[in-house]
């Protein structure tokens, strides 16, 4: 199967590079870099540095590694990080967040076909490899373990709906699983899940993303300022049909004497200009935000249409709904990361659809941080305690999410530097 894959990859390259040329004249590749997917040019290298690589594939598993990044580059002089990424949206995050420079260099990810793998490799020759999530590309661990360079898979998540498709060719997912030297799962069915998939040394110390700092840019407003008097909360990573239940939530308010700002960030922005027609559905004054200078005082509905923005609209409410959790056709797919508007202290709300996340909610719960919510009715009646409660954002929540969050990290430091020595 190995060998078919090789070959199908090889004679699919052409197909490969039309699509990415497709892509970039549709926006969706960088006009300039698209071309570091298809080739490998000479990058700069750092002299006499132990480069270490850590592929995260999107702007999730991206945003996760930075704490890593920043600690194995701070506490270790000889490290050097090569970051690699697939999408767009994660590279505006990297040039955002500033992290290329002396000892960080971004790069996209370059296709698995087996010639481009090995120049890659050749290339930079890391000392370390790191897999983020679930990123499982045959010829480049085939690669890897074949010069014998120690393989990581960090965070790893394996799903029961992954599980189950690996399952069907169980002899070649063994083969793969197996190539890791250190698994770190990111949640208790994931450690089972890659146990039973043949991996080793699999290690659950906690879900990385729970690492993840919390900072607001520069460009920071707070819109209390804005919209005095009034009371603001937001619905983050919506789906369709999600937001008629958010503004049904809205007007309910509203008709309780309530002057509320509803912020709606959808999970794919494509959808504001739907969202806003909607919106005009229920009469209400909606707006589509790309910056916060944009907003305008009269606005009762903001739509954000931008990415990677969502802590600061976090920062500015007591109170979160977060999406993909209220349709039973996602039951097995449903729920949206909820660490970030935890760690700014926010109350968080979700539908009972949440299997991608069901142990980050637990813990939550436990804390009494998230809370569980099936229509506008119950959403509506949590909104009007969190309103009435002064002491919704706890900074006792706070610490000990960051606290959990600091030996999540300090645990996956430790067992990262062991196997790079």
């Amino acid at each position: 199967m190995i060998f078919f894959y090789r070959a199908l990859t090889f004679f699919l390259f052409p197909i490969f590079v039309l699509t990415i040329f497709f892509r970039r004249y549709f926006n969706k590749e960088d006009k300039k870099r698209f071309i570091e997917k298809i080739s490998v040019n000479d990058y700069f290298l750092p002299k006499n540095k132990k480069i270490i690589w850590i592929h995260a594939s999107s702007i999730g598993e991206t945003n996760s590694v930075f704490p890593l990044i920043s600690k194995l580059t701070k506490e270790n002089e000889d490290v050097f990080i090569l970051l690699t990424s697939t999408t767009l949206s994660s590279s505006r995050l990297i040039e955002r967040k500033k992290f290329n420079g002396d000892n960080v260099q971004h790069r996209f990810f370059p296709l698995d076909v087996q010639f481009l793998v090995k120049k890659f490799i050749n290339h930079w020759e890391p000392e370390l490899v790191i897999f983020v999530d679930s990123e499982i590309w045959p010829n480049y661990l085939l690669e890897i373990t074949r010069r014998k360079i120690p393989l990581v898979l960090l965070n790893g998540r394996i799903t029961m709906k992954t599980f189950k498709r690996w399952k069907l060719v169980s002899r070649l997912s063994s083969k793969l699983f197996g190539l890791y030297d250190l698994c770190l799962s990111s949640s208790k069915e994931s450690e089972k899940n890659l146990k039973s998939l043949g991996a080793k040394n699999v290690k659950f110390f906690g879900n990385l993303k729970f690492c993840t700092n919390i900072n607001s840019d520069e460009k920071y407003i707070d819109m209390k300022s804005i919209f005095i008097r009034h009371h603001i909360w937001c619905a983050a990573s919506t789906h369709p049909d999600e937001e008629k239940i958010i503004l049904k939530t809205h007007n309910l308010l509203k008709q309780k004497g309530i002057k509320i700002v509803t912020i709606i960030i959808p999970r794919h922005i494509n959808r504001s200009s739907q969202i806003n027609k909607i919106s005009g559905d229920f009469n209400l004054k909606s707006q589509i935000i790309n910056k916060f200078e944009d907003i305008s005082k009269d606005s009762e509905i903001l739509i954000v249409n931008s990415i990677g923005e969502m802590i600061n609209y976090f920062q500015n409410c007591e109170s979160i709904f977060m999406g993909k959790s209220l349709s039973k056709k996602l039951i097995k797919v449903g729920g949206q990361n909820p660490i970030e508007p935890a760690k700014c202290g926010c109350k968080i709300y979700h539908g009972p659809y949440i299997s991608n996340f069901k142990e980050i909610y637990k813990f939550l719960k436990e804390k009494k941080i998230a809370c569980e919510i099936t229509n506008e009715i119950d959403l509506t009646k949590n909104l009007i305690e969190d309103f009435n409660n002064k002491n919704v954002k706890n900074k006792r929540n706070i610490d000990q999410i960051n606290l959990y969050g600091e030996q999540i990290l300090n645990l996956t430091t430790k067992e990262i530097l062991r196997l790079s020595k």
